[in-house]
């Protein structure tokens, strides 16, 4: 008797890519109203709601040209910020919004043209006030400042002394700063702006940290830091840093998983630290393996998240309270019930569902991600990720070798619309955490260096090769698809390996190494020390220049045959519409099949619902001529 379930219902591509109804909910610190995003003039936007009043819902913001993604309540519950920058090209400005005079306009808190505005801080030690960095005054170098929320006044804090990263201060007014060593080392200095001498506090391997220091949290008492160390260890723990002695001392740790390491490529993701919202201290940790582990510090938020967990199979994702701990608004991770939100309320014990953000989707039509260990051939074993089409028989399929971005940086069980799309379609996908991702120890990131176009390479054939002998896939329809990082690996799969795939989708992909390190934002050109510069070479020094090149998809692309489809941001500053350009032009001089779509109101990654839903109909239409799904 076939144990195959019903085939799930053909969904359109609008279906699995519209805007949600609403998203990204997060209580007030009175505990009175909740905001969440939802569609305005076909862009999310903020809207605010009441709890117990009859305040109905209503839209706060006003954009109709960019969705909006991120947005903070403030400790005065007047107060609501966004941030928001123009079509892609990560020129960040933070606007706030009154709440209490729905007419007025948002005011831009950061008023600087071509600005780019980071590492945006609000502290319970100071209310109404805000820490920014901000270029303006050169664009390679960020200064400090503080808002004041409710005037919009700035005041510059500390004048960036020459080519610091990561300006701050402690709530008592030290300022710190990192610096990235030519040797590719990641040091915490104190600064004094008016002597201009350096204080070392402490230095860390910039091998074992590619992006940076995550987490990195002052102490609400301004002493020490709540950071993630892997100092002495494989696995990433959340450790104090005296500031006075640079000495760490263990606050928390895994026996087999890291930190939570995703916020440092995606900062909208929620932080691997979860804050007491009233106090500013440790209430617990994120962990991640197949699946998130919490651990909480703090007896009441042990009794709370306990509660919390018991409301969805999901992953806790965004995780918000009233200032009194009492209510939380919380959401889930879930592979078919993506986003599903709940207030709970820990003084009665009662809870209620808010929303679901896409009421259309859930387990019914939604394929399940599994989670699979694949050996690689020199016997790594890789954390991966299989889905299958829901109804079909997993045999001799065709399959999506999905590639994330990064390299520093890994796929996770979760919703992915991609993922969904192609399973819905017929295809298995495959999404595998090769040499080089986060979040499984410092070995395995480390086995990336020295293999773009290499060993990294060789796991996602190794990946493929696993799932035709285990029978999921057909060797002779297999694709592959991948954006940023993800991009270039699928250029590699049909310029190093031209035989193995059947099509592929390079989405914003890097097509030369050498041009791409080059046209790197300058501001940005010191932390490439400790990653792309370790990882894949220095443009600036010849040999490492000719060894780019080499491994450069550009210069291999008369070995390209695969039909090929590219999708690229016209105002992507990251990964230059160039890099789309040079390939696709060598392969139209040769009269090789391509297809290539560019939007010039996006950047790294498309935000515009209408957007995505134009690249995934192509894709759509592309994979489906050459891998022969299903009828």
């Amino acid at each position: 008797m076939s144990t195959v379930p019903p085939e799930a219902p053909h969904l359109t591509v609008e279906e699995i890519f519209a805007s949600p109804v609403r998203a990204g909910a997060s209580i007030s610190p009175d505990g009175t109203r909740i905001a969440y995003l939802a569609p305005w003039r076909d862009r999310l936007n903020v809207w605010v709601e009441g709890i117990d009043s009859d305040e109905r819902a209503r839209c706060v913001t006003a954009d109709d040209n960019r969705s909006v993604h991120v947005y903070h309540w403030t400790d005065d519950p007047r107060w609501l910020l966004y941030e928001q920058d123009g079509d892609g090209d990560e020129h960040w400005h933070v606007y706030r919004v009154d709440l209490e005079n729905p007419e007025a306009e948002a005011v831009d808190l950061t008023p600087f043209p071509g600005a780019t505005a980071l590492g945006f801080e609000m502290r319970v030690s100071r209310p109404g006030k805000a820490l920014v960095q901000l270029n303006h005054r050169d664009p390679v170098e960020f200064d400090l400042y503080e808002a004041d929320i409710a005037t919009a006044e700035l005041t510059m804090l500390a004048q960036n002394p020459g080519r610091l990263a990561g300006l701050t201060h402690t709530p008592g007014g030290d300022l710190y700063a990192q610096i990235w060593t030519s040797d590719g080392d990641i040091e915490l200095v104190q600064l004094d702006i008016g002597t201009g001498e350096r204080r070392p506090v402490a230095t860390f391997d910039g091998a074992d940290h590619p992006l940076g220091i995550n987490p990195f949290q002052f102490t609400p008492d301004g002493t020490g830091v709540w950071a993630g160390s892997n100092r002495d260890s494989d696995r990433t723990r959340v450790v104090r840093l005296d500031l006075a002695t640079g000495e760490e001392s263990e606050v928390d740790s895994h026996p087999t998983l890291d930190v939570d390491p995703r916020t440092s490529v995606f900062p909208t993701l929620p932080s691997p630290l979860i804050l007491d919202r009233h106090t500013g201290e440790l209430l617990g940790v994120r962990y991640l393996g197949e699946r998130q582990v919490i651990h909480a510090l703090d007896a009441q938020f042990a009794a709370v998240l306990k509660k919390l967990e018991q409301l969805s199979e999901g992953d806790l994702s965004a995780v918000s309270s009233d200032r009194s701990g009492r209510r939380w608004v919380v959401s889930f991770t879930h592979d078919r019930d993506p986003g599903v939100t709940y207030l709970y309320d820990h003084s009665t014990g009662e809870s209620r569902l808010l929303f679901r953000p896409y009421p259309h989707l859930g387990p019914g039509v939604l394929a399940p991600m599994t989670p699979v260990t694949i050996t690689s051939r020199d016997g790594l074993a890789l954390p991966s990720y299989l889905t299958l089409p829901v109804g079909a028989e997993p045999v001799g399929l065709p399959m999506v070798l999905l590639v994330h971005g990064g390299p520093w940086h890994r796929d996770s069980w979760k919703f992915d619309p991609t993922a969904q799309l192609l399973a819905n379609r017929g295809y298995a996908v495959l999404q595998v955490n090769f040499r080089g991702s986060t979040g499984y120890g410092k070995a395995f990131l480390k086995a990336g260096i020295g293999e773009l176009a290499g060993k990294m390479h060789d796991d996602l054939i190794d990946a493929v090769d696993w799932a035709v002998e285990e029978g999921y896939a057909d060797r002779d329809r297999v694709a592959v698809f991948g954006g940023s990082y993800g991009g270039y690996a699928t250029l590699v799969g049909v310029t190093f390996t031209p035989d193995v795939f059947a099509a592929a989708v390079d989405f914003c992909g890097i097509s030369n190494l050498v041009t791409f390190l080059r046209t790197v934002p300058e501001f940005a050109k010191p932390q490439l020390f400790n990653n792309w510069y370790l990882f894949a070479g220095n443009p600036e020094i010849p040999a490492q220049e000719a060894e780019l090149w080499a491994r450069s998809p550009i210069s291999r692309v008369d070995r390209i045959r695969t039909p090929l489809m590219v999708v690229q941001g016209g105002n992507d500053v990251r990964v230059v519409k160039a890099e789309s350009d040079r390939i696709v032009d060598a392969l139209r001089a040769r009269g090789v099949e391509v297809e290539y779509m560019v939007k010039d109101n996006e950047g790294h990654g498309f935000v515009n619902p209408e957007n995505n839903i134009d690249m995934y109909r192509m894709a759509d239409r592309f994979l489906a001529r050459h891998l022969s799904p299903r009828a």
